[in-house]
């Protein structure tokens, strides 16, 4: 038996012992296509040697030290080349490192927190975000998520936090309405919440710049966040833009709000940021933030162990490093556009997928029982868990996920492939997910 506490205890589970490529590989040989990178994550397959070398050289000479006393040559080279690619409007920020998304969540919301105190605004407490949405695992993680099944059972033990509509199209644009007008409607929702709550009383508001496994893929509509961050400016409140999934090349640009034309305050990275090849997550505050802790105490409150910790800085930075000097975000366009094609022609028709949304190497499709009326399955009959065992059986990994209508139900499938896959990888990708719909939806 196991001794592991998995994330279920009564599955038996594969025993991974080899990354080939874009493939995980069994202990007996049964190979998967990571369709999804296991969460976004593997953004360079698995057995990628650069990085692998740079974790190993940096092991050979330094791996730990604390940071209540002293820095390293790889944090310090990766904060630079962050705040070097960061949106315009960032300014010369800084960058902490933490080791999960969830970590780098509740570092934002704390950091946020800290701001305005050195600002002398103490009464700003208040946090806004959206649903549905998912921003991490710990209490404060959950509290600002909008994601009703996640949060149900630690409900009484979340801060409280205020919610708005998360801007998804799907369900929520009116018949006849513009994109530009849907943008607005949603955005001002922000600018209602806070008039309710006192615009003197609101600290931060959070939200993902491509909502990412609560909602599958969802790219704002055109303008959204010009008008999010005119709302924030006006109001003394904080944009935290939560890309842990949807950055670090993703969507096609290092920074997925680089294509909305804005800046935020404090920016969360995670995932692809390490490729999965060590655990580390990041918190990008920009020049406004930071000035207010330099002209204050000069001290930042919150602490971790292993902040800065030498290999992951390192390995994240031959990450990047890869990512620049093989061209792959352009890589992430071309084969983004291959499998958007894809998905369009092998599911656009089908009976029971309501929609196909997505960006980049990033895309996902919405199971409903009913595409005319986009009712989606009933959650007893648990659709996603079908797709993703049907898929798994035919060697493909996907992310299925639950709630995206409501919090409780609907379906979606999510795909995340690695930037390096082959074309032939991305159409096998697309004819599986196709097959796996089919199978999982027969008969309903």
């Amino acid at each position: 038996m196991s001794h592991v506490l998995r994330r279920s205890l009564t599955a038996t589970q594969p025993v991974i012992v080899k990354g080939e490529g874009s493939y995980l590989i069994d202990k007996d040989g049964t190979r998967y296509l990571d369709a999804c990178g296991g969460a976004a994550v593997s953004s360079l397959g698995h057995d990628n040697k650069a990085v692998r070398d740079a974790v190993a050289a940096q092991m050979a000479t330094l791996s730990y030290a604390h940071t209540g006393l002293f820095t390293n040559e790889p944090a310090e080279e990766l904060a630079s080349y962050l705040i070097a690619r960061a949106p315009k409007g960032t300014g010369q920020g800084r960058v902490m490192y933490l080791g999960s998304g969830s970590e780098a969540m509740e570092a934002a919301l704390k950091l946020a927190r800290q701001y305005h105190l050195e600002n002398g605004q103490p009464d700003r407490v208040h946090l806004i975000a959206r649903a549905p949405s998912y921003h991490g695992n710990t209490l404060g993680a959950l509290a600002v998520g909008g994601h009703a099944g996640r949060r149900a059972p630690f409900a009484p033990m979340l801060i409280n936090a205020h919610h708005i509509d998360a801007a998804y199209g799907y369900r929520l644009q009116r018949d006849g309405e513009s994109e530009e007008d849907f943008a607005l409607r949603m955005a001002n929702q922000l600018e209602d919440r806070i008039q309710t709550l006192g615009p003197k009383t609101v600290a931060a508001f959070i939200a993902e710049p491509v909502v990412g496994a609560s909602l599958g893929s969802q790219p704002a509509p055109k303008g959204y966040f010009k008008r999010i961050r005119e709302i924030c400016d006006q109001h003394g409140v904080l944009y935290i833009a939560d890309e842990v999934m949807c950055g670090m090349g993703r969507t096609g640009s290092l920074f997925a709000l680089e294509q909305e034309g804005i800046a935020a305050d404090i920016t969360t990275m995670a995932k692809g940021l390490g490729a999965g090849y060590m655990p580390i997550a990041a918190v990008m505050a920009s020049q406004k933030v930071v000035k207010a802790i330099e002209d204050g105490t000069g001290r930042l409150w919150n602490g971790h162990t292993y902040m800065s910790h030498a290999v992951a800085c390192a390995g994240a930075l031959a990450v990047m490093n890869e990512i620049d000097s093989r061209d792959l975000l352009s890589r992430v366009r071309t084969l983004g556009e291959r499998l958007e094609a894809g998905l369009r022609s092998a599911l656009g028709q089908h009976a029971h997928v309501g929609d196909i949304r997505g960006r980049g190497l990033f895309w996902t499709a919405e199971v409903v029982k009913d595409r005319d009326t986009k009712q989606p399955f009933d959650v007893k009959e648990n659709i996603a868990g079908a797709m993703h065992m049907t898929a798994l059986a035919k060697g493909v990994i996907t992310y299925p996920s639950q709630g995206c209508a409501d919090g409780t139900h609907g379906d979606h499938v999510l795909l995340a492939p690695c930037f390096t896959s082959t074309e032939e990888e991305i159409d096998q990708i697309v004819a599986v997910l196709a097959e796996t719909i089919s199978e999982a939806t027969a008969g309903k």
